[in-house]
């Protein structure tokens, strides 16, 4: 018989965690959220796209929305479809081949997926959490990363909420709590990558 062969990860130390930017928007409160969803993706984007030249890794994190039989690229496709900003951001958001991706069936990213492993894996220290929304998956996420030891940067312009003021109120709490770093993307003092190791 023959084997499979596994598949050897490069490290990296700091990983930008991508929480539920691929989203159709189709709940109560998405019009609110909306806008503010799409200005956290061009945030996200720029900050993705300099952290990828520093040899970050990017994680996906995305709410399966209860198709068990999806995969994420049918989830991608799907919303990539969708007018208005839903496909916009997904379009925008896109993963490319070197990201890894995982489909998660509640709030936190770490709960019933395989996140912890692959973060083990890559030889993790701290996570970058982004996404949507700050008040309800990113703060579940940023709260069980903070219970398994990893150091947190929230950037504050990369994460969105339904009001300017509930995302105010979760920055403030994963400050306090969690001890997260919230300083914006394009801060000149923001938190340097780990190197590789």
């Amino acid at each position: 018989m023959s084997k499979i062969k596994t598949e050897a990860l490069e490290s990296s130390r700091t990983v930008l965690l991508l929480v539920d930017f691929i989203n159709p928007l189709n709940f109560d409160g998405a019009e609110e959220l909306a806008p503010y969803a799409l200005e956290a993706a061009r945030r996200t984007t720029r900050l993705r796209r300099a952290l990828r030249a520093e040899g970050v890794q990017t994680i996906f994190a995305n709410d399966n929305y209860r198709q068990w039989t999806s995969d994420f690229d049918a989830l991608c496709r799907r919303c990539q479809a969708m007018p208005g900003i839903a496909g916009r951001m997904a379009k925008m958001m896109a993963p490319t081949r070197k990201d890894f991706t995982i489909l998660k069936p509640r709030h936190s990213a770490f709960y019933a997926t395989p996140l912890d492993l692959l973060l083990e894996q890559l030889h993790c220290k701290r996570l970058i959490v982004t996404g949507l929304a700050a008040d309800n998956c990113v703060f579940f996420t940023a709260m069980d990363a903070y219970l398994r030891g990893y150091s947190l940067w929230v950037p504050q312009d990369c994460i969105a909420a339904e009001t300017e003021d509930a995302r105010d109120q979760a920055l403030a709490q994963m400050a306090r709590v969690l001890k997260a770093d919230i300083k914006p993307s394009e801060s000149p003092t923001r938190p340097a990558p780990r190197k590789r190791s």
